[in-house]
């Protein structure tokens, strides 16, 4: 295992700059997600780890050695990629143990290493089987597989499970943590799922454009967003943002008095974004009014979508709800200290 040290990271196509000197520190064993929306640059990034694009300028270090002009099989990393990338004609056993093969490693040990993967990932009936006899899941088992038999210093997972379907993804996502936790290998894993990404990392590095919005813990990000950015992109739902006006210690918005968080000071007469999450809206006569647009129930919880001034809030109810399509309601912050307040201009939070 490796620490991964990314320093003023730049990467160029021509004249076209699509990283812009990026700073990642990742830990010993540290499991982090690269979260964006697509052509932010995340797998870019990784790819640059792995060794398959070029540095433009930079550094990166994986332990104590700098690995900018490294091939990828001098890296001591091992990569999984969205599409399993496994060899037809072989079996599971031969797929998992190819890169040990062409490193030349006596063949008792590398069924030796394949077997004890295989035990790690429930694999152990399928050895003999080709991937054309498997299912999305189990190809994805043997792609980690391939990956753990090498035993490297950090694993690279490229959007590994976006071809898989829901309820799957759900089940891998799990999986891979569970393996994370046995291993204890250092991780950087991409995915455009928030929800991926809150649910298995120890660290979430937020991009967009290219570069970095927010590191941090993902509670941390989900509670305190630096911008408006982050706030959006972090939670399902996204988080209500809210067009307003501060005065006398408030903020004015859609007709309604909105409160600041306490203790918070911001000047009378500034244009904010108040940010407030669904699970934070409660029913209150004095809040902002609209019409439901829309009732979507999912069991545990409602999700009601209401209409105002053109726009559209998302407030979500734990208990059953028998509002209707058409019905007005009025909506207000349920907890203050909840609430998120950001400028307007910069989209930066106060």
């Amino acid at each position: 295992m490796a620490e991964v040290t990314i320093r003023a990271l730049k990467k160029n196509y021509g004249g076209l700059q699509v990283v812009h000197g990026l700073d990642v520190d990742i830990a010993d064993g540290e499991f982090v997600v690269l979260v964006g929306p697509s052509g932010c640059g995340k797998s870019t990034l990784l790819r640059m780890i792995a060794g398959l694009e070029e540095v433009t300028s930079g550094d990166i270090r994986i332990g104590d050695r700098r690995v900018n002009n490294l091939p990828p099989s001098e890296r001591d990393i091992a990569m999984v990629f969205q599409n399993y990338a496994l060899y037809p004609h072989k079996t599971v056993a031969a797929n998992m143990g190819f890169p040990l093969k062409m490193r030349g490693m006596d063949k008792s040990e590398i069924d030796t290493r394949v077997k004890r993967a295989a035990d790690v990932l429930g694999l152990t009936p399928y050895l003999e089987r080709y991937p054309r006899a498997l299912s999305g899941g189990q190809r994805q088992r043997v792609a980690m597989g391939r990956a753990i038999v090498r035993d490297p210093q950090v694993f690279l997972f490229d959007e590994p499970l976006s071809n898989l379907d829901a309820k799957l993804r759900v089940q891998m996502r799990t999986e891979i943590r569970e393996l994370h936790q046995r291993l204890k290998t250092t991780t950087v894993y991409v995915t455009h799922d928030q929800i991926e990404a809150m649910t298995m990392a120890d660290k979430i590095v937020v991009m967009q454009g290219g570069r970095i919005e927010q590191i941090g813990a993902p509670l941390d990000l989900y509670d305190r967003p630096a911008n408006i950015f982050v706030a959006s992109f972090i939670g399902s739902p996204s988080m209500n943002m809210i067009d307003g006006v501060v005065q006398n210690g408030a903020v004015q918005a859609g007709g309604a008095t909105l409160p600041l968080p306490p203790g918070m000071k911001v000047a009378d007469g500034r244009a904010v974004i108040y940010g407030v999450r669904p699970e934070n809206l409660t029913v209150d006569p004095g809040g902002i009014s609209g019409t439901i647009a829309v009732v979507e129930p999912t069991g545990s919880e409602t999700h009601v979508v209401i209409r105002i001034a053109g726009r559209e809030l998302v407030a979500v109810f734990r208990d059953r709800v028998t509002h209707r399509p058409g019905d007005a309601i009025s909506l207000a912050p349920l907890d203050a200290t909840q609430v998120h307040i950001f400028d307007k201009a910069s989209g930066a939070r106060f």
